[in-house]
C-alpha cells in the first residue's frame, strides 16, 4: 500500500489554519496514488494541554466529521489526532479512517507523560487498538508510547503496521530514531513515526523526523518528498517473508515476563 505521511508544521491551537494545511495534504497524497495520510499528534491544534479549549465531545467531534468529509471525498484512509474530553480530564486520541470516511479505529494513549505533567489533565487509555486497512492491518499509538515495547509486541501479533503519531521535540530526536527502529526489529513488523516540524505555542522546536523503518530496522527511502509531505510505498507481505528468513519473535515468553514484575 501507498502510505503519505504528513509532517505538518502545526498552527498552535488553530483549527481552522490547520484544517486548510490538512486538506491541501490530503489532496497532493491523493494525487500520488496514496491509499492512507498520516498526521501527527493533536492534528488541529498542536500539542497543548489546554484541554478547556482544544477538548471537543467524543460523539460529535468537529475534528472527526472534518477528516470523515475529507477522507470520503478523496476516497483514502486517514489517520489523525484529537482530544476528546473524559470528565474532568480528557483522553489524547489516535483515530483511524477507512477510504469511506468510517470511524475503524480510535485509540486513547495509554501513556500520559508524567514527567511533564500530562496525567494531571488526561486519562490514560485501556485498550490496544488496530484495524484492516488496504491490504495491511494497522496498530496505533501516540508519541510517549514509543518508549513502552510492551504495547507494540501485543500489536504486533495481528499488525503489519503500528504507526506513531507524535509532538516529538527535537531535543530528543535521538531517542526517537532509536526507538522507532528498536520497536520495528524487535516485532519485525513496519514502524511508522509522523512527527511534527517547526515551533509550537510552548517554544519547542521540531525536526523533520518522520519515518518508516522495515522489520529489518531499515529506513525506507521515500518514493516522493514534498516538504512536508513524504510517500511511501509499504509491503504488507514483506513481513511474511521476512520471518521466513530469520524469525525471532516465537521465542519470546510473555507469561513467564510477568513474573519479574
Amino acid at each position: 500500500m501507498r502510505v503519505a505521511l504528513v509532517s505538518l508544521n502545526q498552527a498552535w491551537e488553530d483549527k481552522e489554519a490547520n484544517k486548510n494545511a490538512c486538506r491541501a495534504f490530503v489532496k497532493t497524497a491523493k494525487e500520488q496514488s496514496a491509499g492512507l495520510v498520516v498526521f501527527p499528534e493533536m492534528t488541529l491544534t498542536s500539542f497543548s494541554m489546554n484541554v478547556k479549549s482544544t477538548a471537543e465531545d467524543g460523539r460529535e467531534s468537529e475534528t472527526v466529521e472534518f477528516f470523515q468529509k475529507l477522507s470520503a471525498e478523496f476516497k483514502i484512509a486517514v489517520v489523525f489526532g484529537v482530544v476528546f474530553r473524559d470528565g474532568q480530564k480528557a483522553t489524547n486520541n489516535c483515530v483511524m479512517l477507512d477510504p469511506n470516511g468510517a470511524v475503524v479505529g480510535t485509540y486513547a494513549k495509554i501513556h500520559p507523560f508524567s514527567f511533564a505533567g500530562e496525567d494531571k489533565v488526561f486519562s490514560g487509555g485501556e485498550k490496544i487498538c488496530f484495524s484492516r486497512i488496504g491490504d495491511m492491518t494497522v496498530g496505533l499509538t501516540v508519541c510517549y508510547d514509543l518508549r513502552f515495547p510492551e504495547i507494540y509486541g501485543a500489536l504486533a501479533k495481528n499488525c503489519e503496521l503500528i504507526i506513531n503519531i507524535a509532538n516529538w521535540p527535537a531535543k530528543r530526536i535521538d531517542h526517537w530514531n532509536a526507538l522507532l527502529k528498536a520497536r520495528a526489529i524487535e516485532n519485525q513488523i513496519f514502524v511508522a513515526g509522523v512527527n511534527r516540524v517547526g515551533t509550537d505555542g510552548n517554544g519547542l522546536e521540531y525536526v523533520k523526523s518522520t519515518q518508516i523503518i522495515n522489520p529489518n530496522g531499515e529506513k525506507l527511502s521515500p518514493i516522493m518528498t514534498d516538504g512536508e509531505l513524504d510517500v511511501f510505498d509499504v509491503d504488507a507481505g514483506r513481513v511474511s517473508e521476512f520471518k521466513k528468513t530469520f524469525s525471532t519473535t516465537q521465542d519470546r515468553n510473555p507469561s513467564l515476563y510477568k513474573t519479574f514484575f
